[in-house]
């Protein structure tokens, strides 16, 4: 009896960490790649550049060419008081320059005299540019820089969602690889409960034992039952925690396969890595953060505003010249001369120009607003960069630290079984001992998780995902 109820407590021990081959195991980055491409969010995220194309887009139509036909006629009693048809063309460009193209044909008995023509019509084509307000910067080239700085935000603010989703993922994968080990490790302490119950009750039969000694066992049992079903209430949560995560092409919701288990901890060496050492050069990577990038962008559009509202305060000064020609085939060649033309110049200011230099001000006040909001985050990403690393690099060293009393444990616990097999210690002892290992167990998990949620912090917090 005493035989085979060592060899069943030394056959639990020796399970360990051991996971069950048969079921699927769901690796961290097998979880995550499945994260990024098929979570609602991600999908989300991949039409924020949809949006910056298309914001490029809406912004080049203050180029495209604009083409107007206007028809204007009166009669009243039988006459024709004047009959007035206008064609155009203009086609804007980016030097503030726009070209214009067009056809007059206009007649009647009333028409107005600046509006007569020749009888086959009048063709013109010339330029407009203004000279001063809209020289160097106007409303549509405004509104194309801001759109390309926008279209780079975006992208920006897709790194930063899928920032979010990702560590938020991973927390949750995390906290099942937890809630999972700990219940192996109490199913593993049931096991030896019940064994140990079962062979001093046999002792006790036998007389080798005092029956008091069941009674001992049997708390331990249950205790130890009650706690494995809270570990096991703690898995399911997390199993439903982790289905949110879980989609098909961000359409349709998935639940985990039944028996699925995270990667294993065998090999435990393996999570105590080093490449942390990605911090040394952090100055670099915050740098590039895409909440920076989103700060500085910001800046960069109250930018341009303020070149345009600077703008506001020159004069307008526009100058019109059209060549003139009629419209006649015969006459279209020989009738072109530097003579026939139209032109206009016009000039404007307002006198205060308290509207323009309050906008001016606002302008300026909003870009010092930004740059000392970026200069915060900055600082408040230095800290969070600093700490997530630094707790990294802290919990590899506990956790190579504490593997080794893990073991020291289970050490004692072999000693004190030992000495209880020769009589030489008490049932009390043995279950001290083995408290002390479970507790220990569960501990270098709990060590394993937070080293795993610090380097997870770290790569957020620097804005890689």
């Amino acid at each position: 009896m005493r035989i085979a109820f060592f060899l069943v407590l030394f056959l639990c021990s020796e399970a360990g960490f051991s996971q069950d081959s048969n079921n699927p195991i769901l690796t961290f980055e097998a979880f995550i790649s499945r994260v990024k491409e098929h979570h609602p969010l991600a999908k989300q995220a991949k039409l924020k550049l949809q949006e910056g194309d298309a914001k490029i887009l809406e912004s080049k139509g203050g180029f495209d060419p604009n083409f107007n036909s206007q028809l204007a006629q009166k009669y009243f009693e039988d006459k024709s008081y004047y009959s007035t048809n206008a064609t155009t063309l203009r086609i804007p460009t980016w030097f503030a320059a726009q070209f214009e193209a067009g056809y007059e044909l206009n007649n009647g008995l009333f028409l107005n005299p600046e509006n007569e023509v020749p009888n086959d019509g009048i063709l013109y084509a010339g330029i407009s540019l203004p000279l001063g307000k809209g020289l160097l910067i106007d409303k549509r080239r405004a509104a194309y820089k801001k759109a390309k700085i926008f279209q780079q935000s975006t992208e920006a603010e897709q790194q930063l969602m899928l920032n979010e989703l990702v560590y938020e993922a991973g927390k949750v994968y995390w906290q099942w690889f937890e809630a999972y080990n700990v219940k192996q490790v109490f199913i593993e302490a049931v096991v030896l409960a019940k064994a140990r119950f079962e062979a001093v009750k046999q002792q006790a039969i036998l007389g080798d034992k005092p029956f008091i000694d069941t009674v001992e066992a049997r708390i331990q049992y249950q205790n130890r039952k009650l706690s494995l079903q809270q570990a096991e209430l703690e898995y399911l949560n997390n199993i439903q925690l982790l289905s949110i995560f879980l989609w098909e092409d961000g359409l349709l919701p998935l639940e985990l396969e039944l028996g699925t288990q995270p990667e294993g901890l065998i090999g435990i060496d393996s999570f105590v890595d080093l490449d942390y050492s990605l911090g040394l050069d952090f100055d670099s990577l915050i740098a590039n953060h895409p909440t920076l990038q989103l700060g500085q962008f910001k800046i960069d559009q109250l930018e341009i505003d303020k070149r345009w509202k600077r703008e506001q305060l020159k004069p307008k000064v526009d100058l019109k010249y059209n060549a003139l020609s009629s419209a006649n085939q015969e006459e279209l060649t020989n009738n072109f001369s530097s003579n026939n033309y139209a032109w206009g110049f016009k000039v404007g200011i307002p006198l205060y120009l308290r509207k323009e230099r309050g906008a001016l001000k606002l302008n300026e006040l909003k870009i010092q607003d930004a740059k000392l909001e970026l200069n915060q985050k900055q600082r408040g990403l230095n800290y969070k960069v600093r700490s997530s690393i630094n707790e990294w690099k802290t919990t590899a060293d506990q956790l190579a630290l504490f593997q080794k009393t893990v073991k020291d444990y289970q050490a004692l616990l072999n000693g004190e079984r030992e000495l209880f097999y020769n009589g030489e210690s008490s049932l009390f002892l043995v279950n001290s001992r083995e408290w002390g290992f479970i507790n220990a167990r569960i501990k270098l998990i709990e060590l394993l998780v937070k080293n795993r949620k610090a380097r997870l912090s770290s790569f957020y917090s620097l804005g890689v995902n």
